[in-house]
Parts: C-alpha cells; structure tokens; sequence
C-alpha cells in the first residue's frame, strides 16, 4: 500500500522582495504568517501501519523553522529574493536528502495564495 503523509508548519516573518516590479507593494517590508506543508510518500510499512515517523519531518524542520522564524528572510543565505516560489526550491534543497520520499512542499503565504513545488 502506497499513501502520502503531510505535516504541517507555521512561521512568521517579515520579508521584502527586490525584484518585484518599481511601485510593486510587495518590495515594501511587510510580513507573512507561512504555513508550509511538507508532504512525503512511500509504501507502508505493514508492521508500524506507517510511512515513518512524524517525528522525523518535524525533527528536520526544527533548525529550518529557527532559521526563519521571526527573521527577515531577505537576510538567511540563499533567500535574497525571497518569493514562495524561490523558497519553496531552498526547503527541498535542505530537506530532500533528509526525508527519503519528499514529495512535494506547499507554502501559504495567506489563506488565498500558495506554491506548490515537487523537485522539478
């Protein structure tokens, strides 16, 4: 049997984004509430009932959520331009050899506005 497990995140954080268009609200500093999901899939393991542990996604995230929790993201290395898309790249980049069967990252920026990205 094959299944998908997410685990949700939150974080604050204030970000601004350079090379939005001249007059574009968003190279103003402003901040976000992110939710991001960390999705994997895998065959489950008959004996646990399982993918693996939750405990190792959270256990992943836990220096990622510090590292950009109530930061100014414009300033953690590699996020100079921080958009979700870009940064939804950055966490598959620090999660992927870390969590066999990552599959997909999805991050809201507000209730009404997310990126998906799944390593491609």
């Amino acid at each position: 049997m094959k299944a998908r497990l997410t685990k949700d995140f939150i974080l604050e954080a204030a970000q601004f984004l350079p090379n939005a268009p001249e007059g574009h609200k968003c190279r103003q500093m402003h901040g976000h509430t992110f939710t991001i999901e960390i999705s994997i899939e895998g065959e489950v393991d008959p004996a646990t009932g399982w993918i693996y542990d939750h405990a190792q996604i959270s256990a992943a995230m836990k220096p990622i959520i510090a590292q950009l929790d109530h930061k100014l993201l414009n300033d953690v290395p590699g996020l100079a331009n921080p958009t979700i898309e870009l940064m939804a790249h950055w966490l598959w980049e620090k999660l992927e050899p870390q969590l066999p069967g990552l599959a997909e990252i999805v991050i809201h920026e507000t209730p009404f506005a997310r990126c998906s990205y799944r390593g491609e």
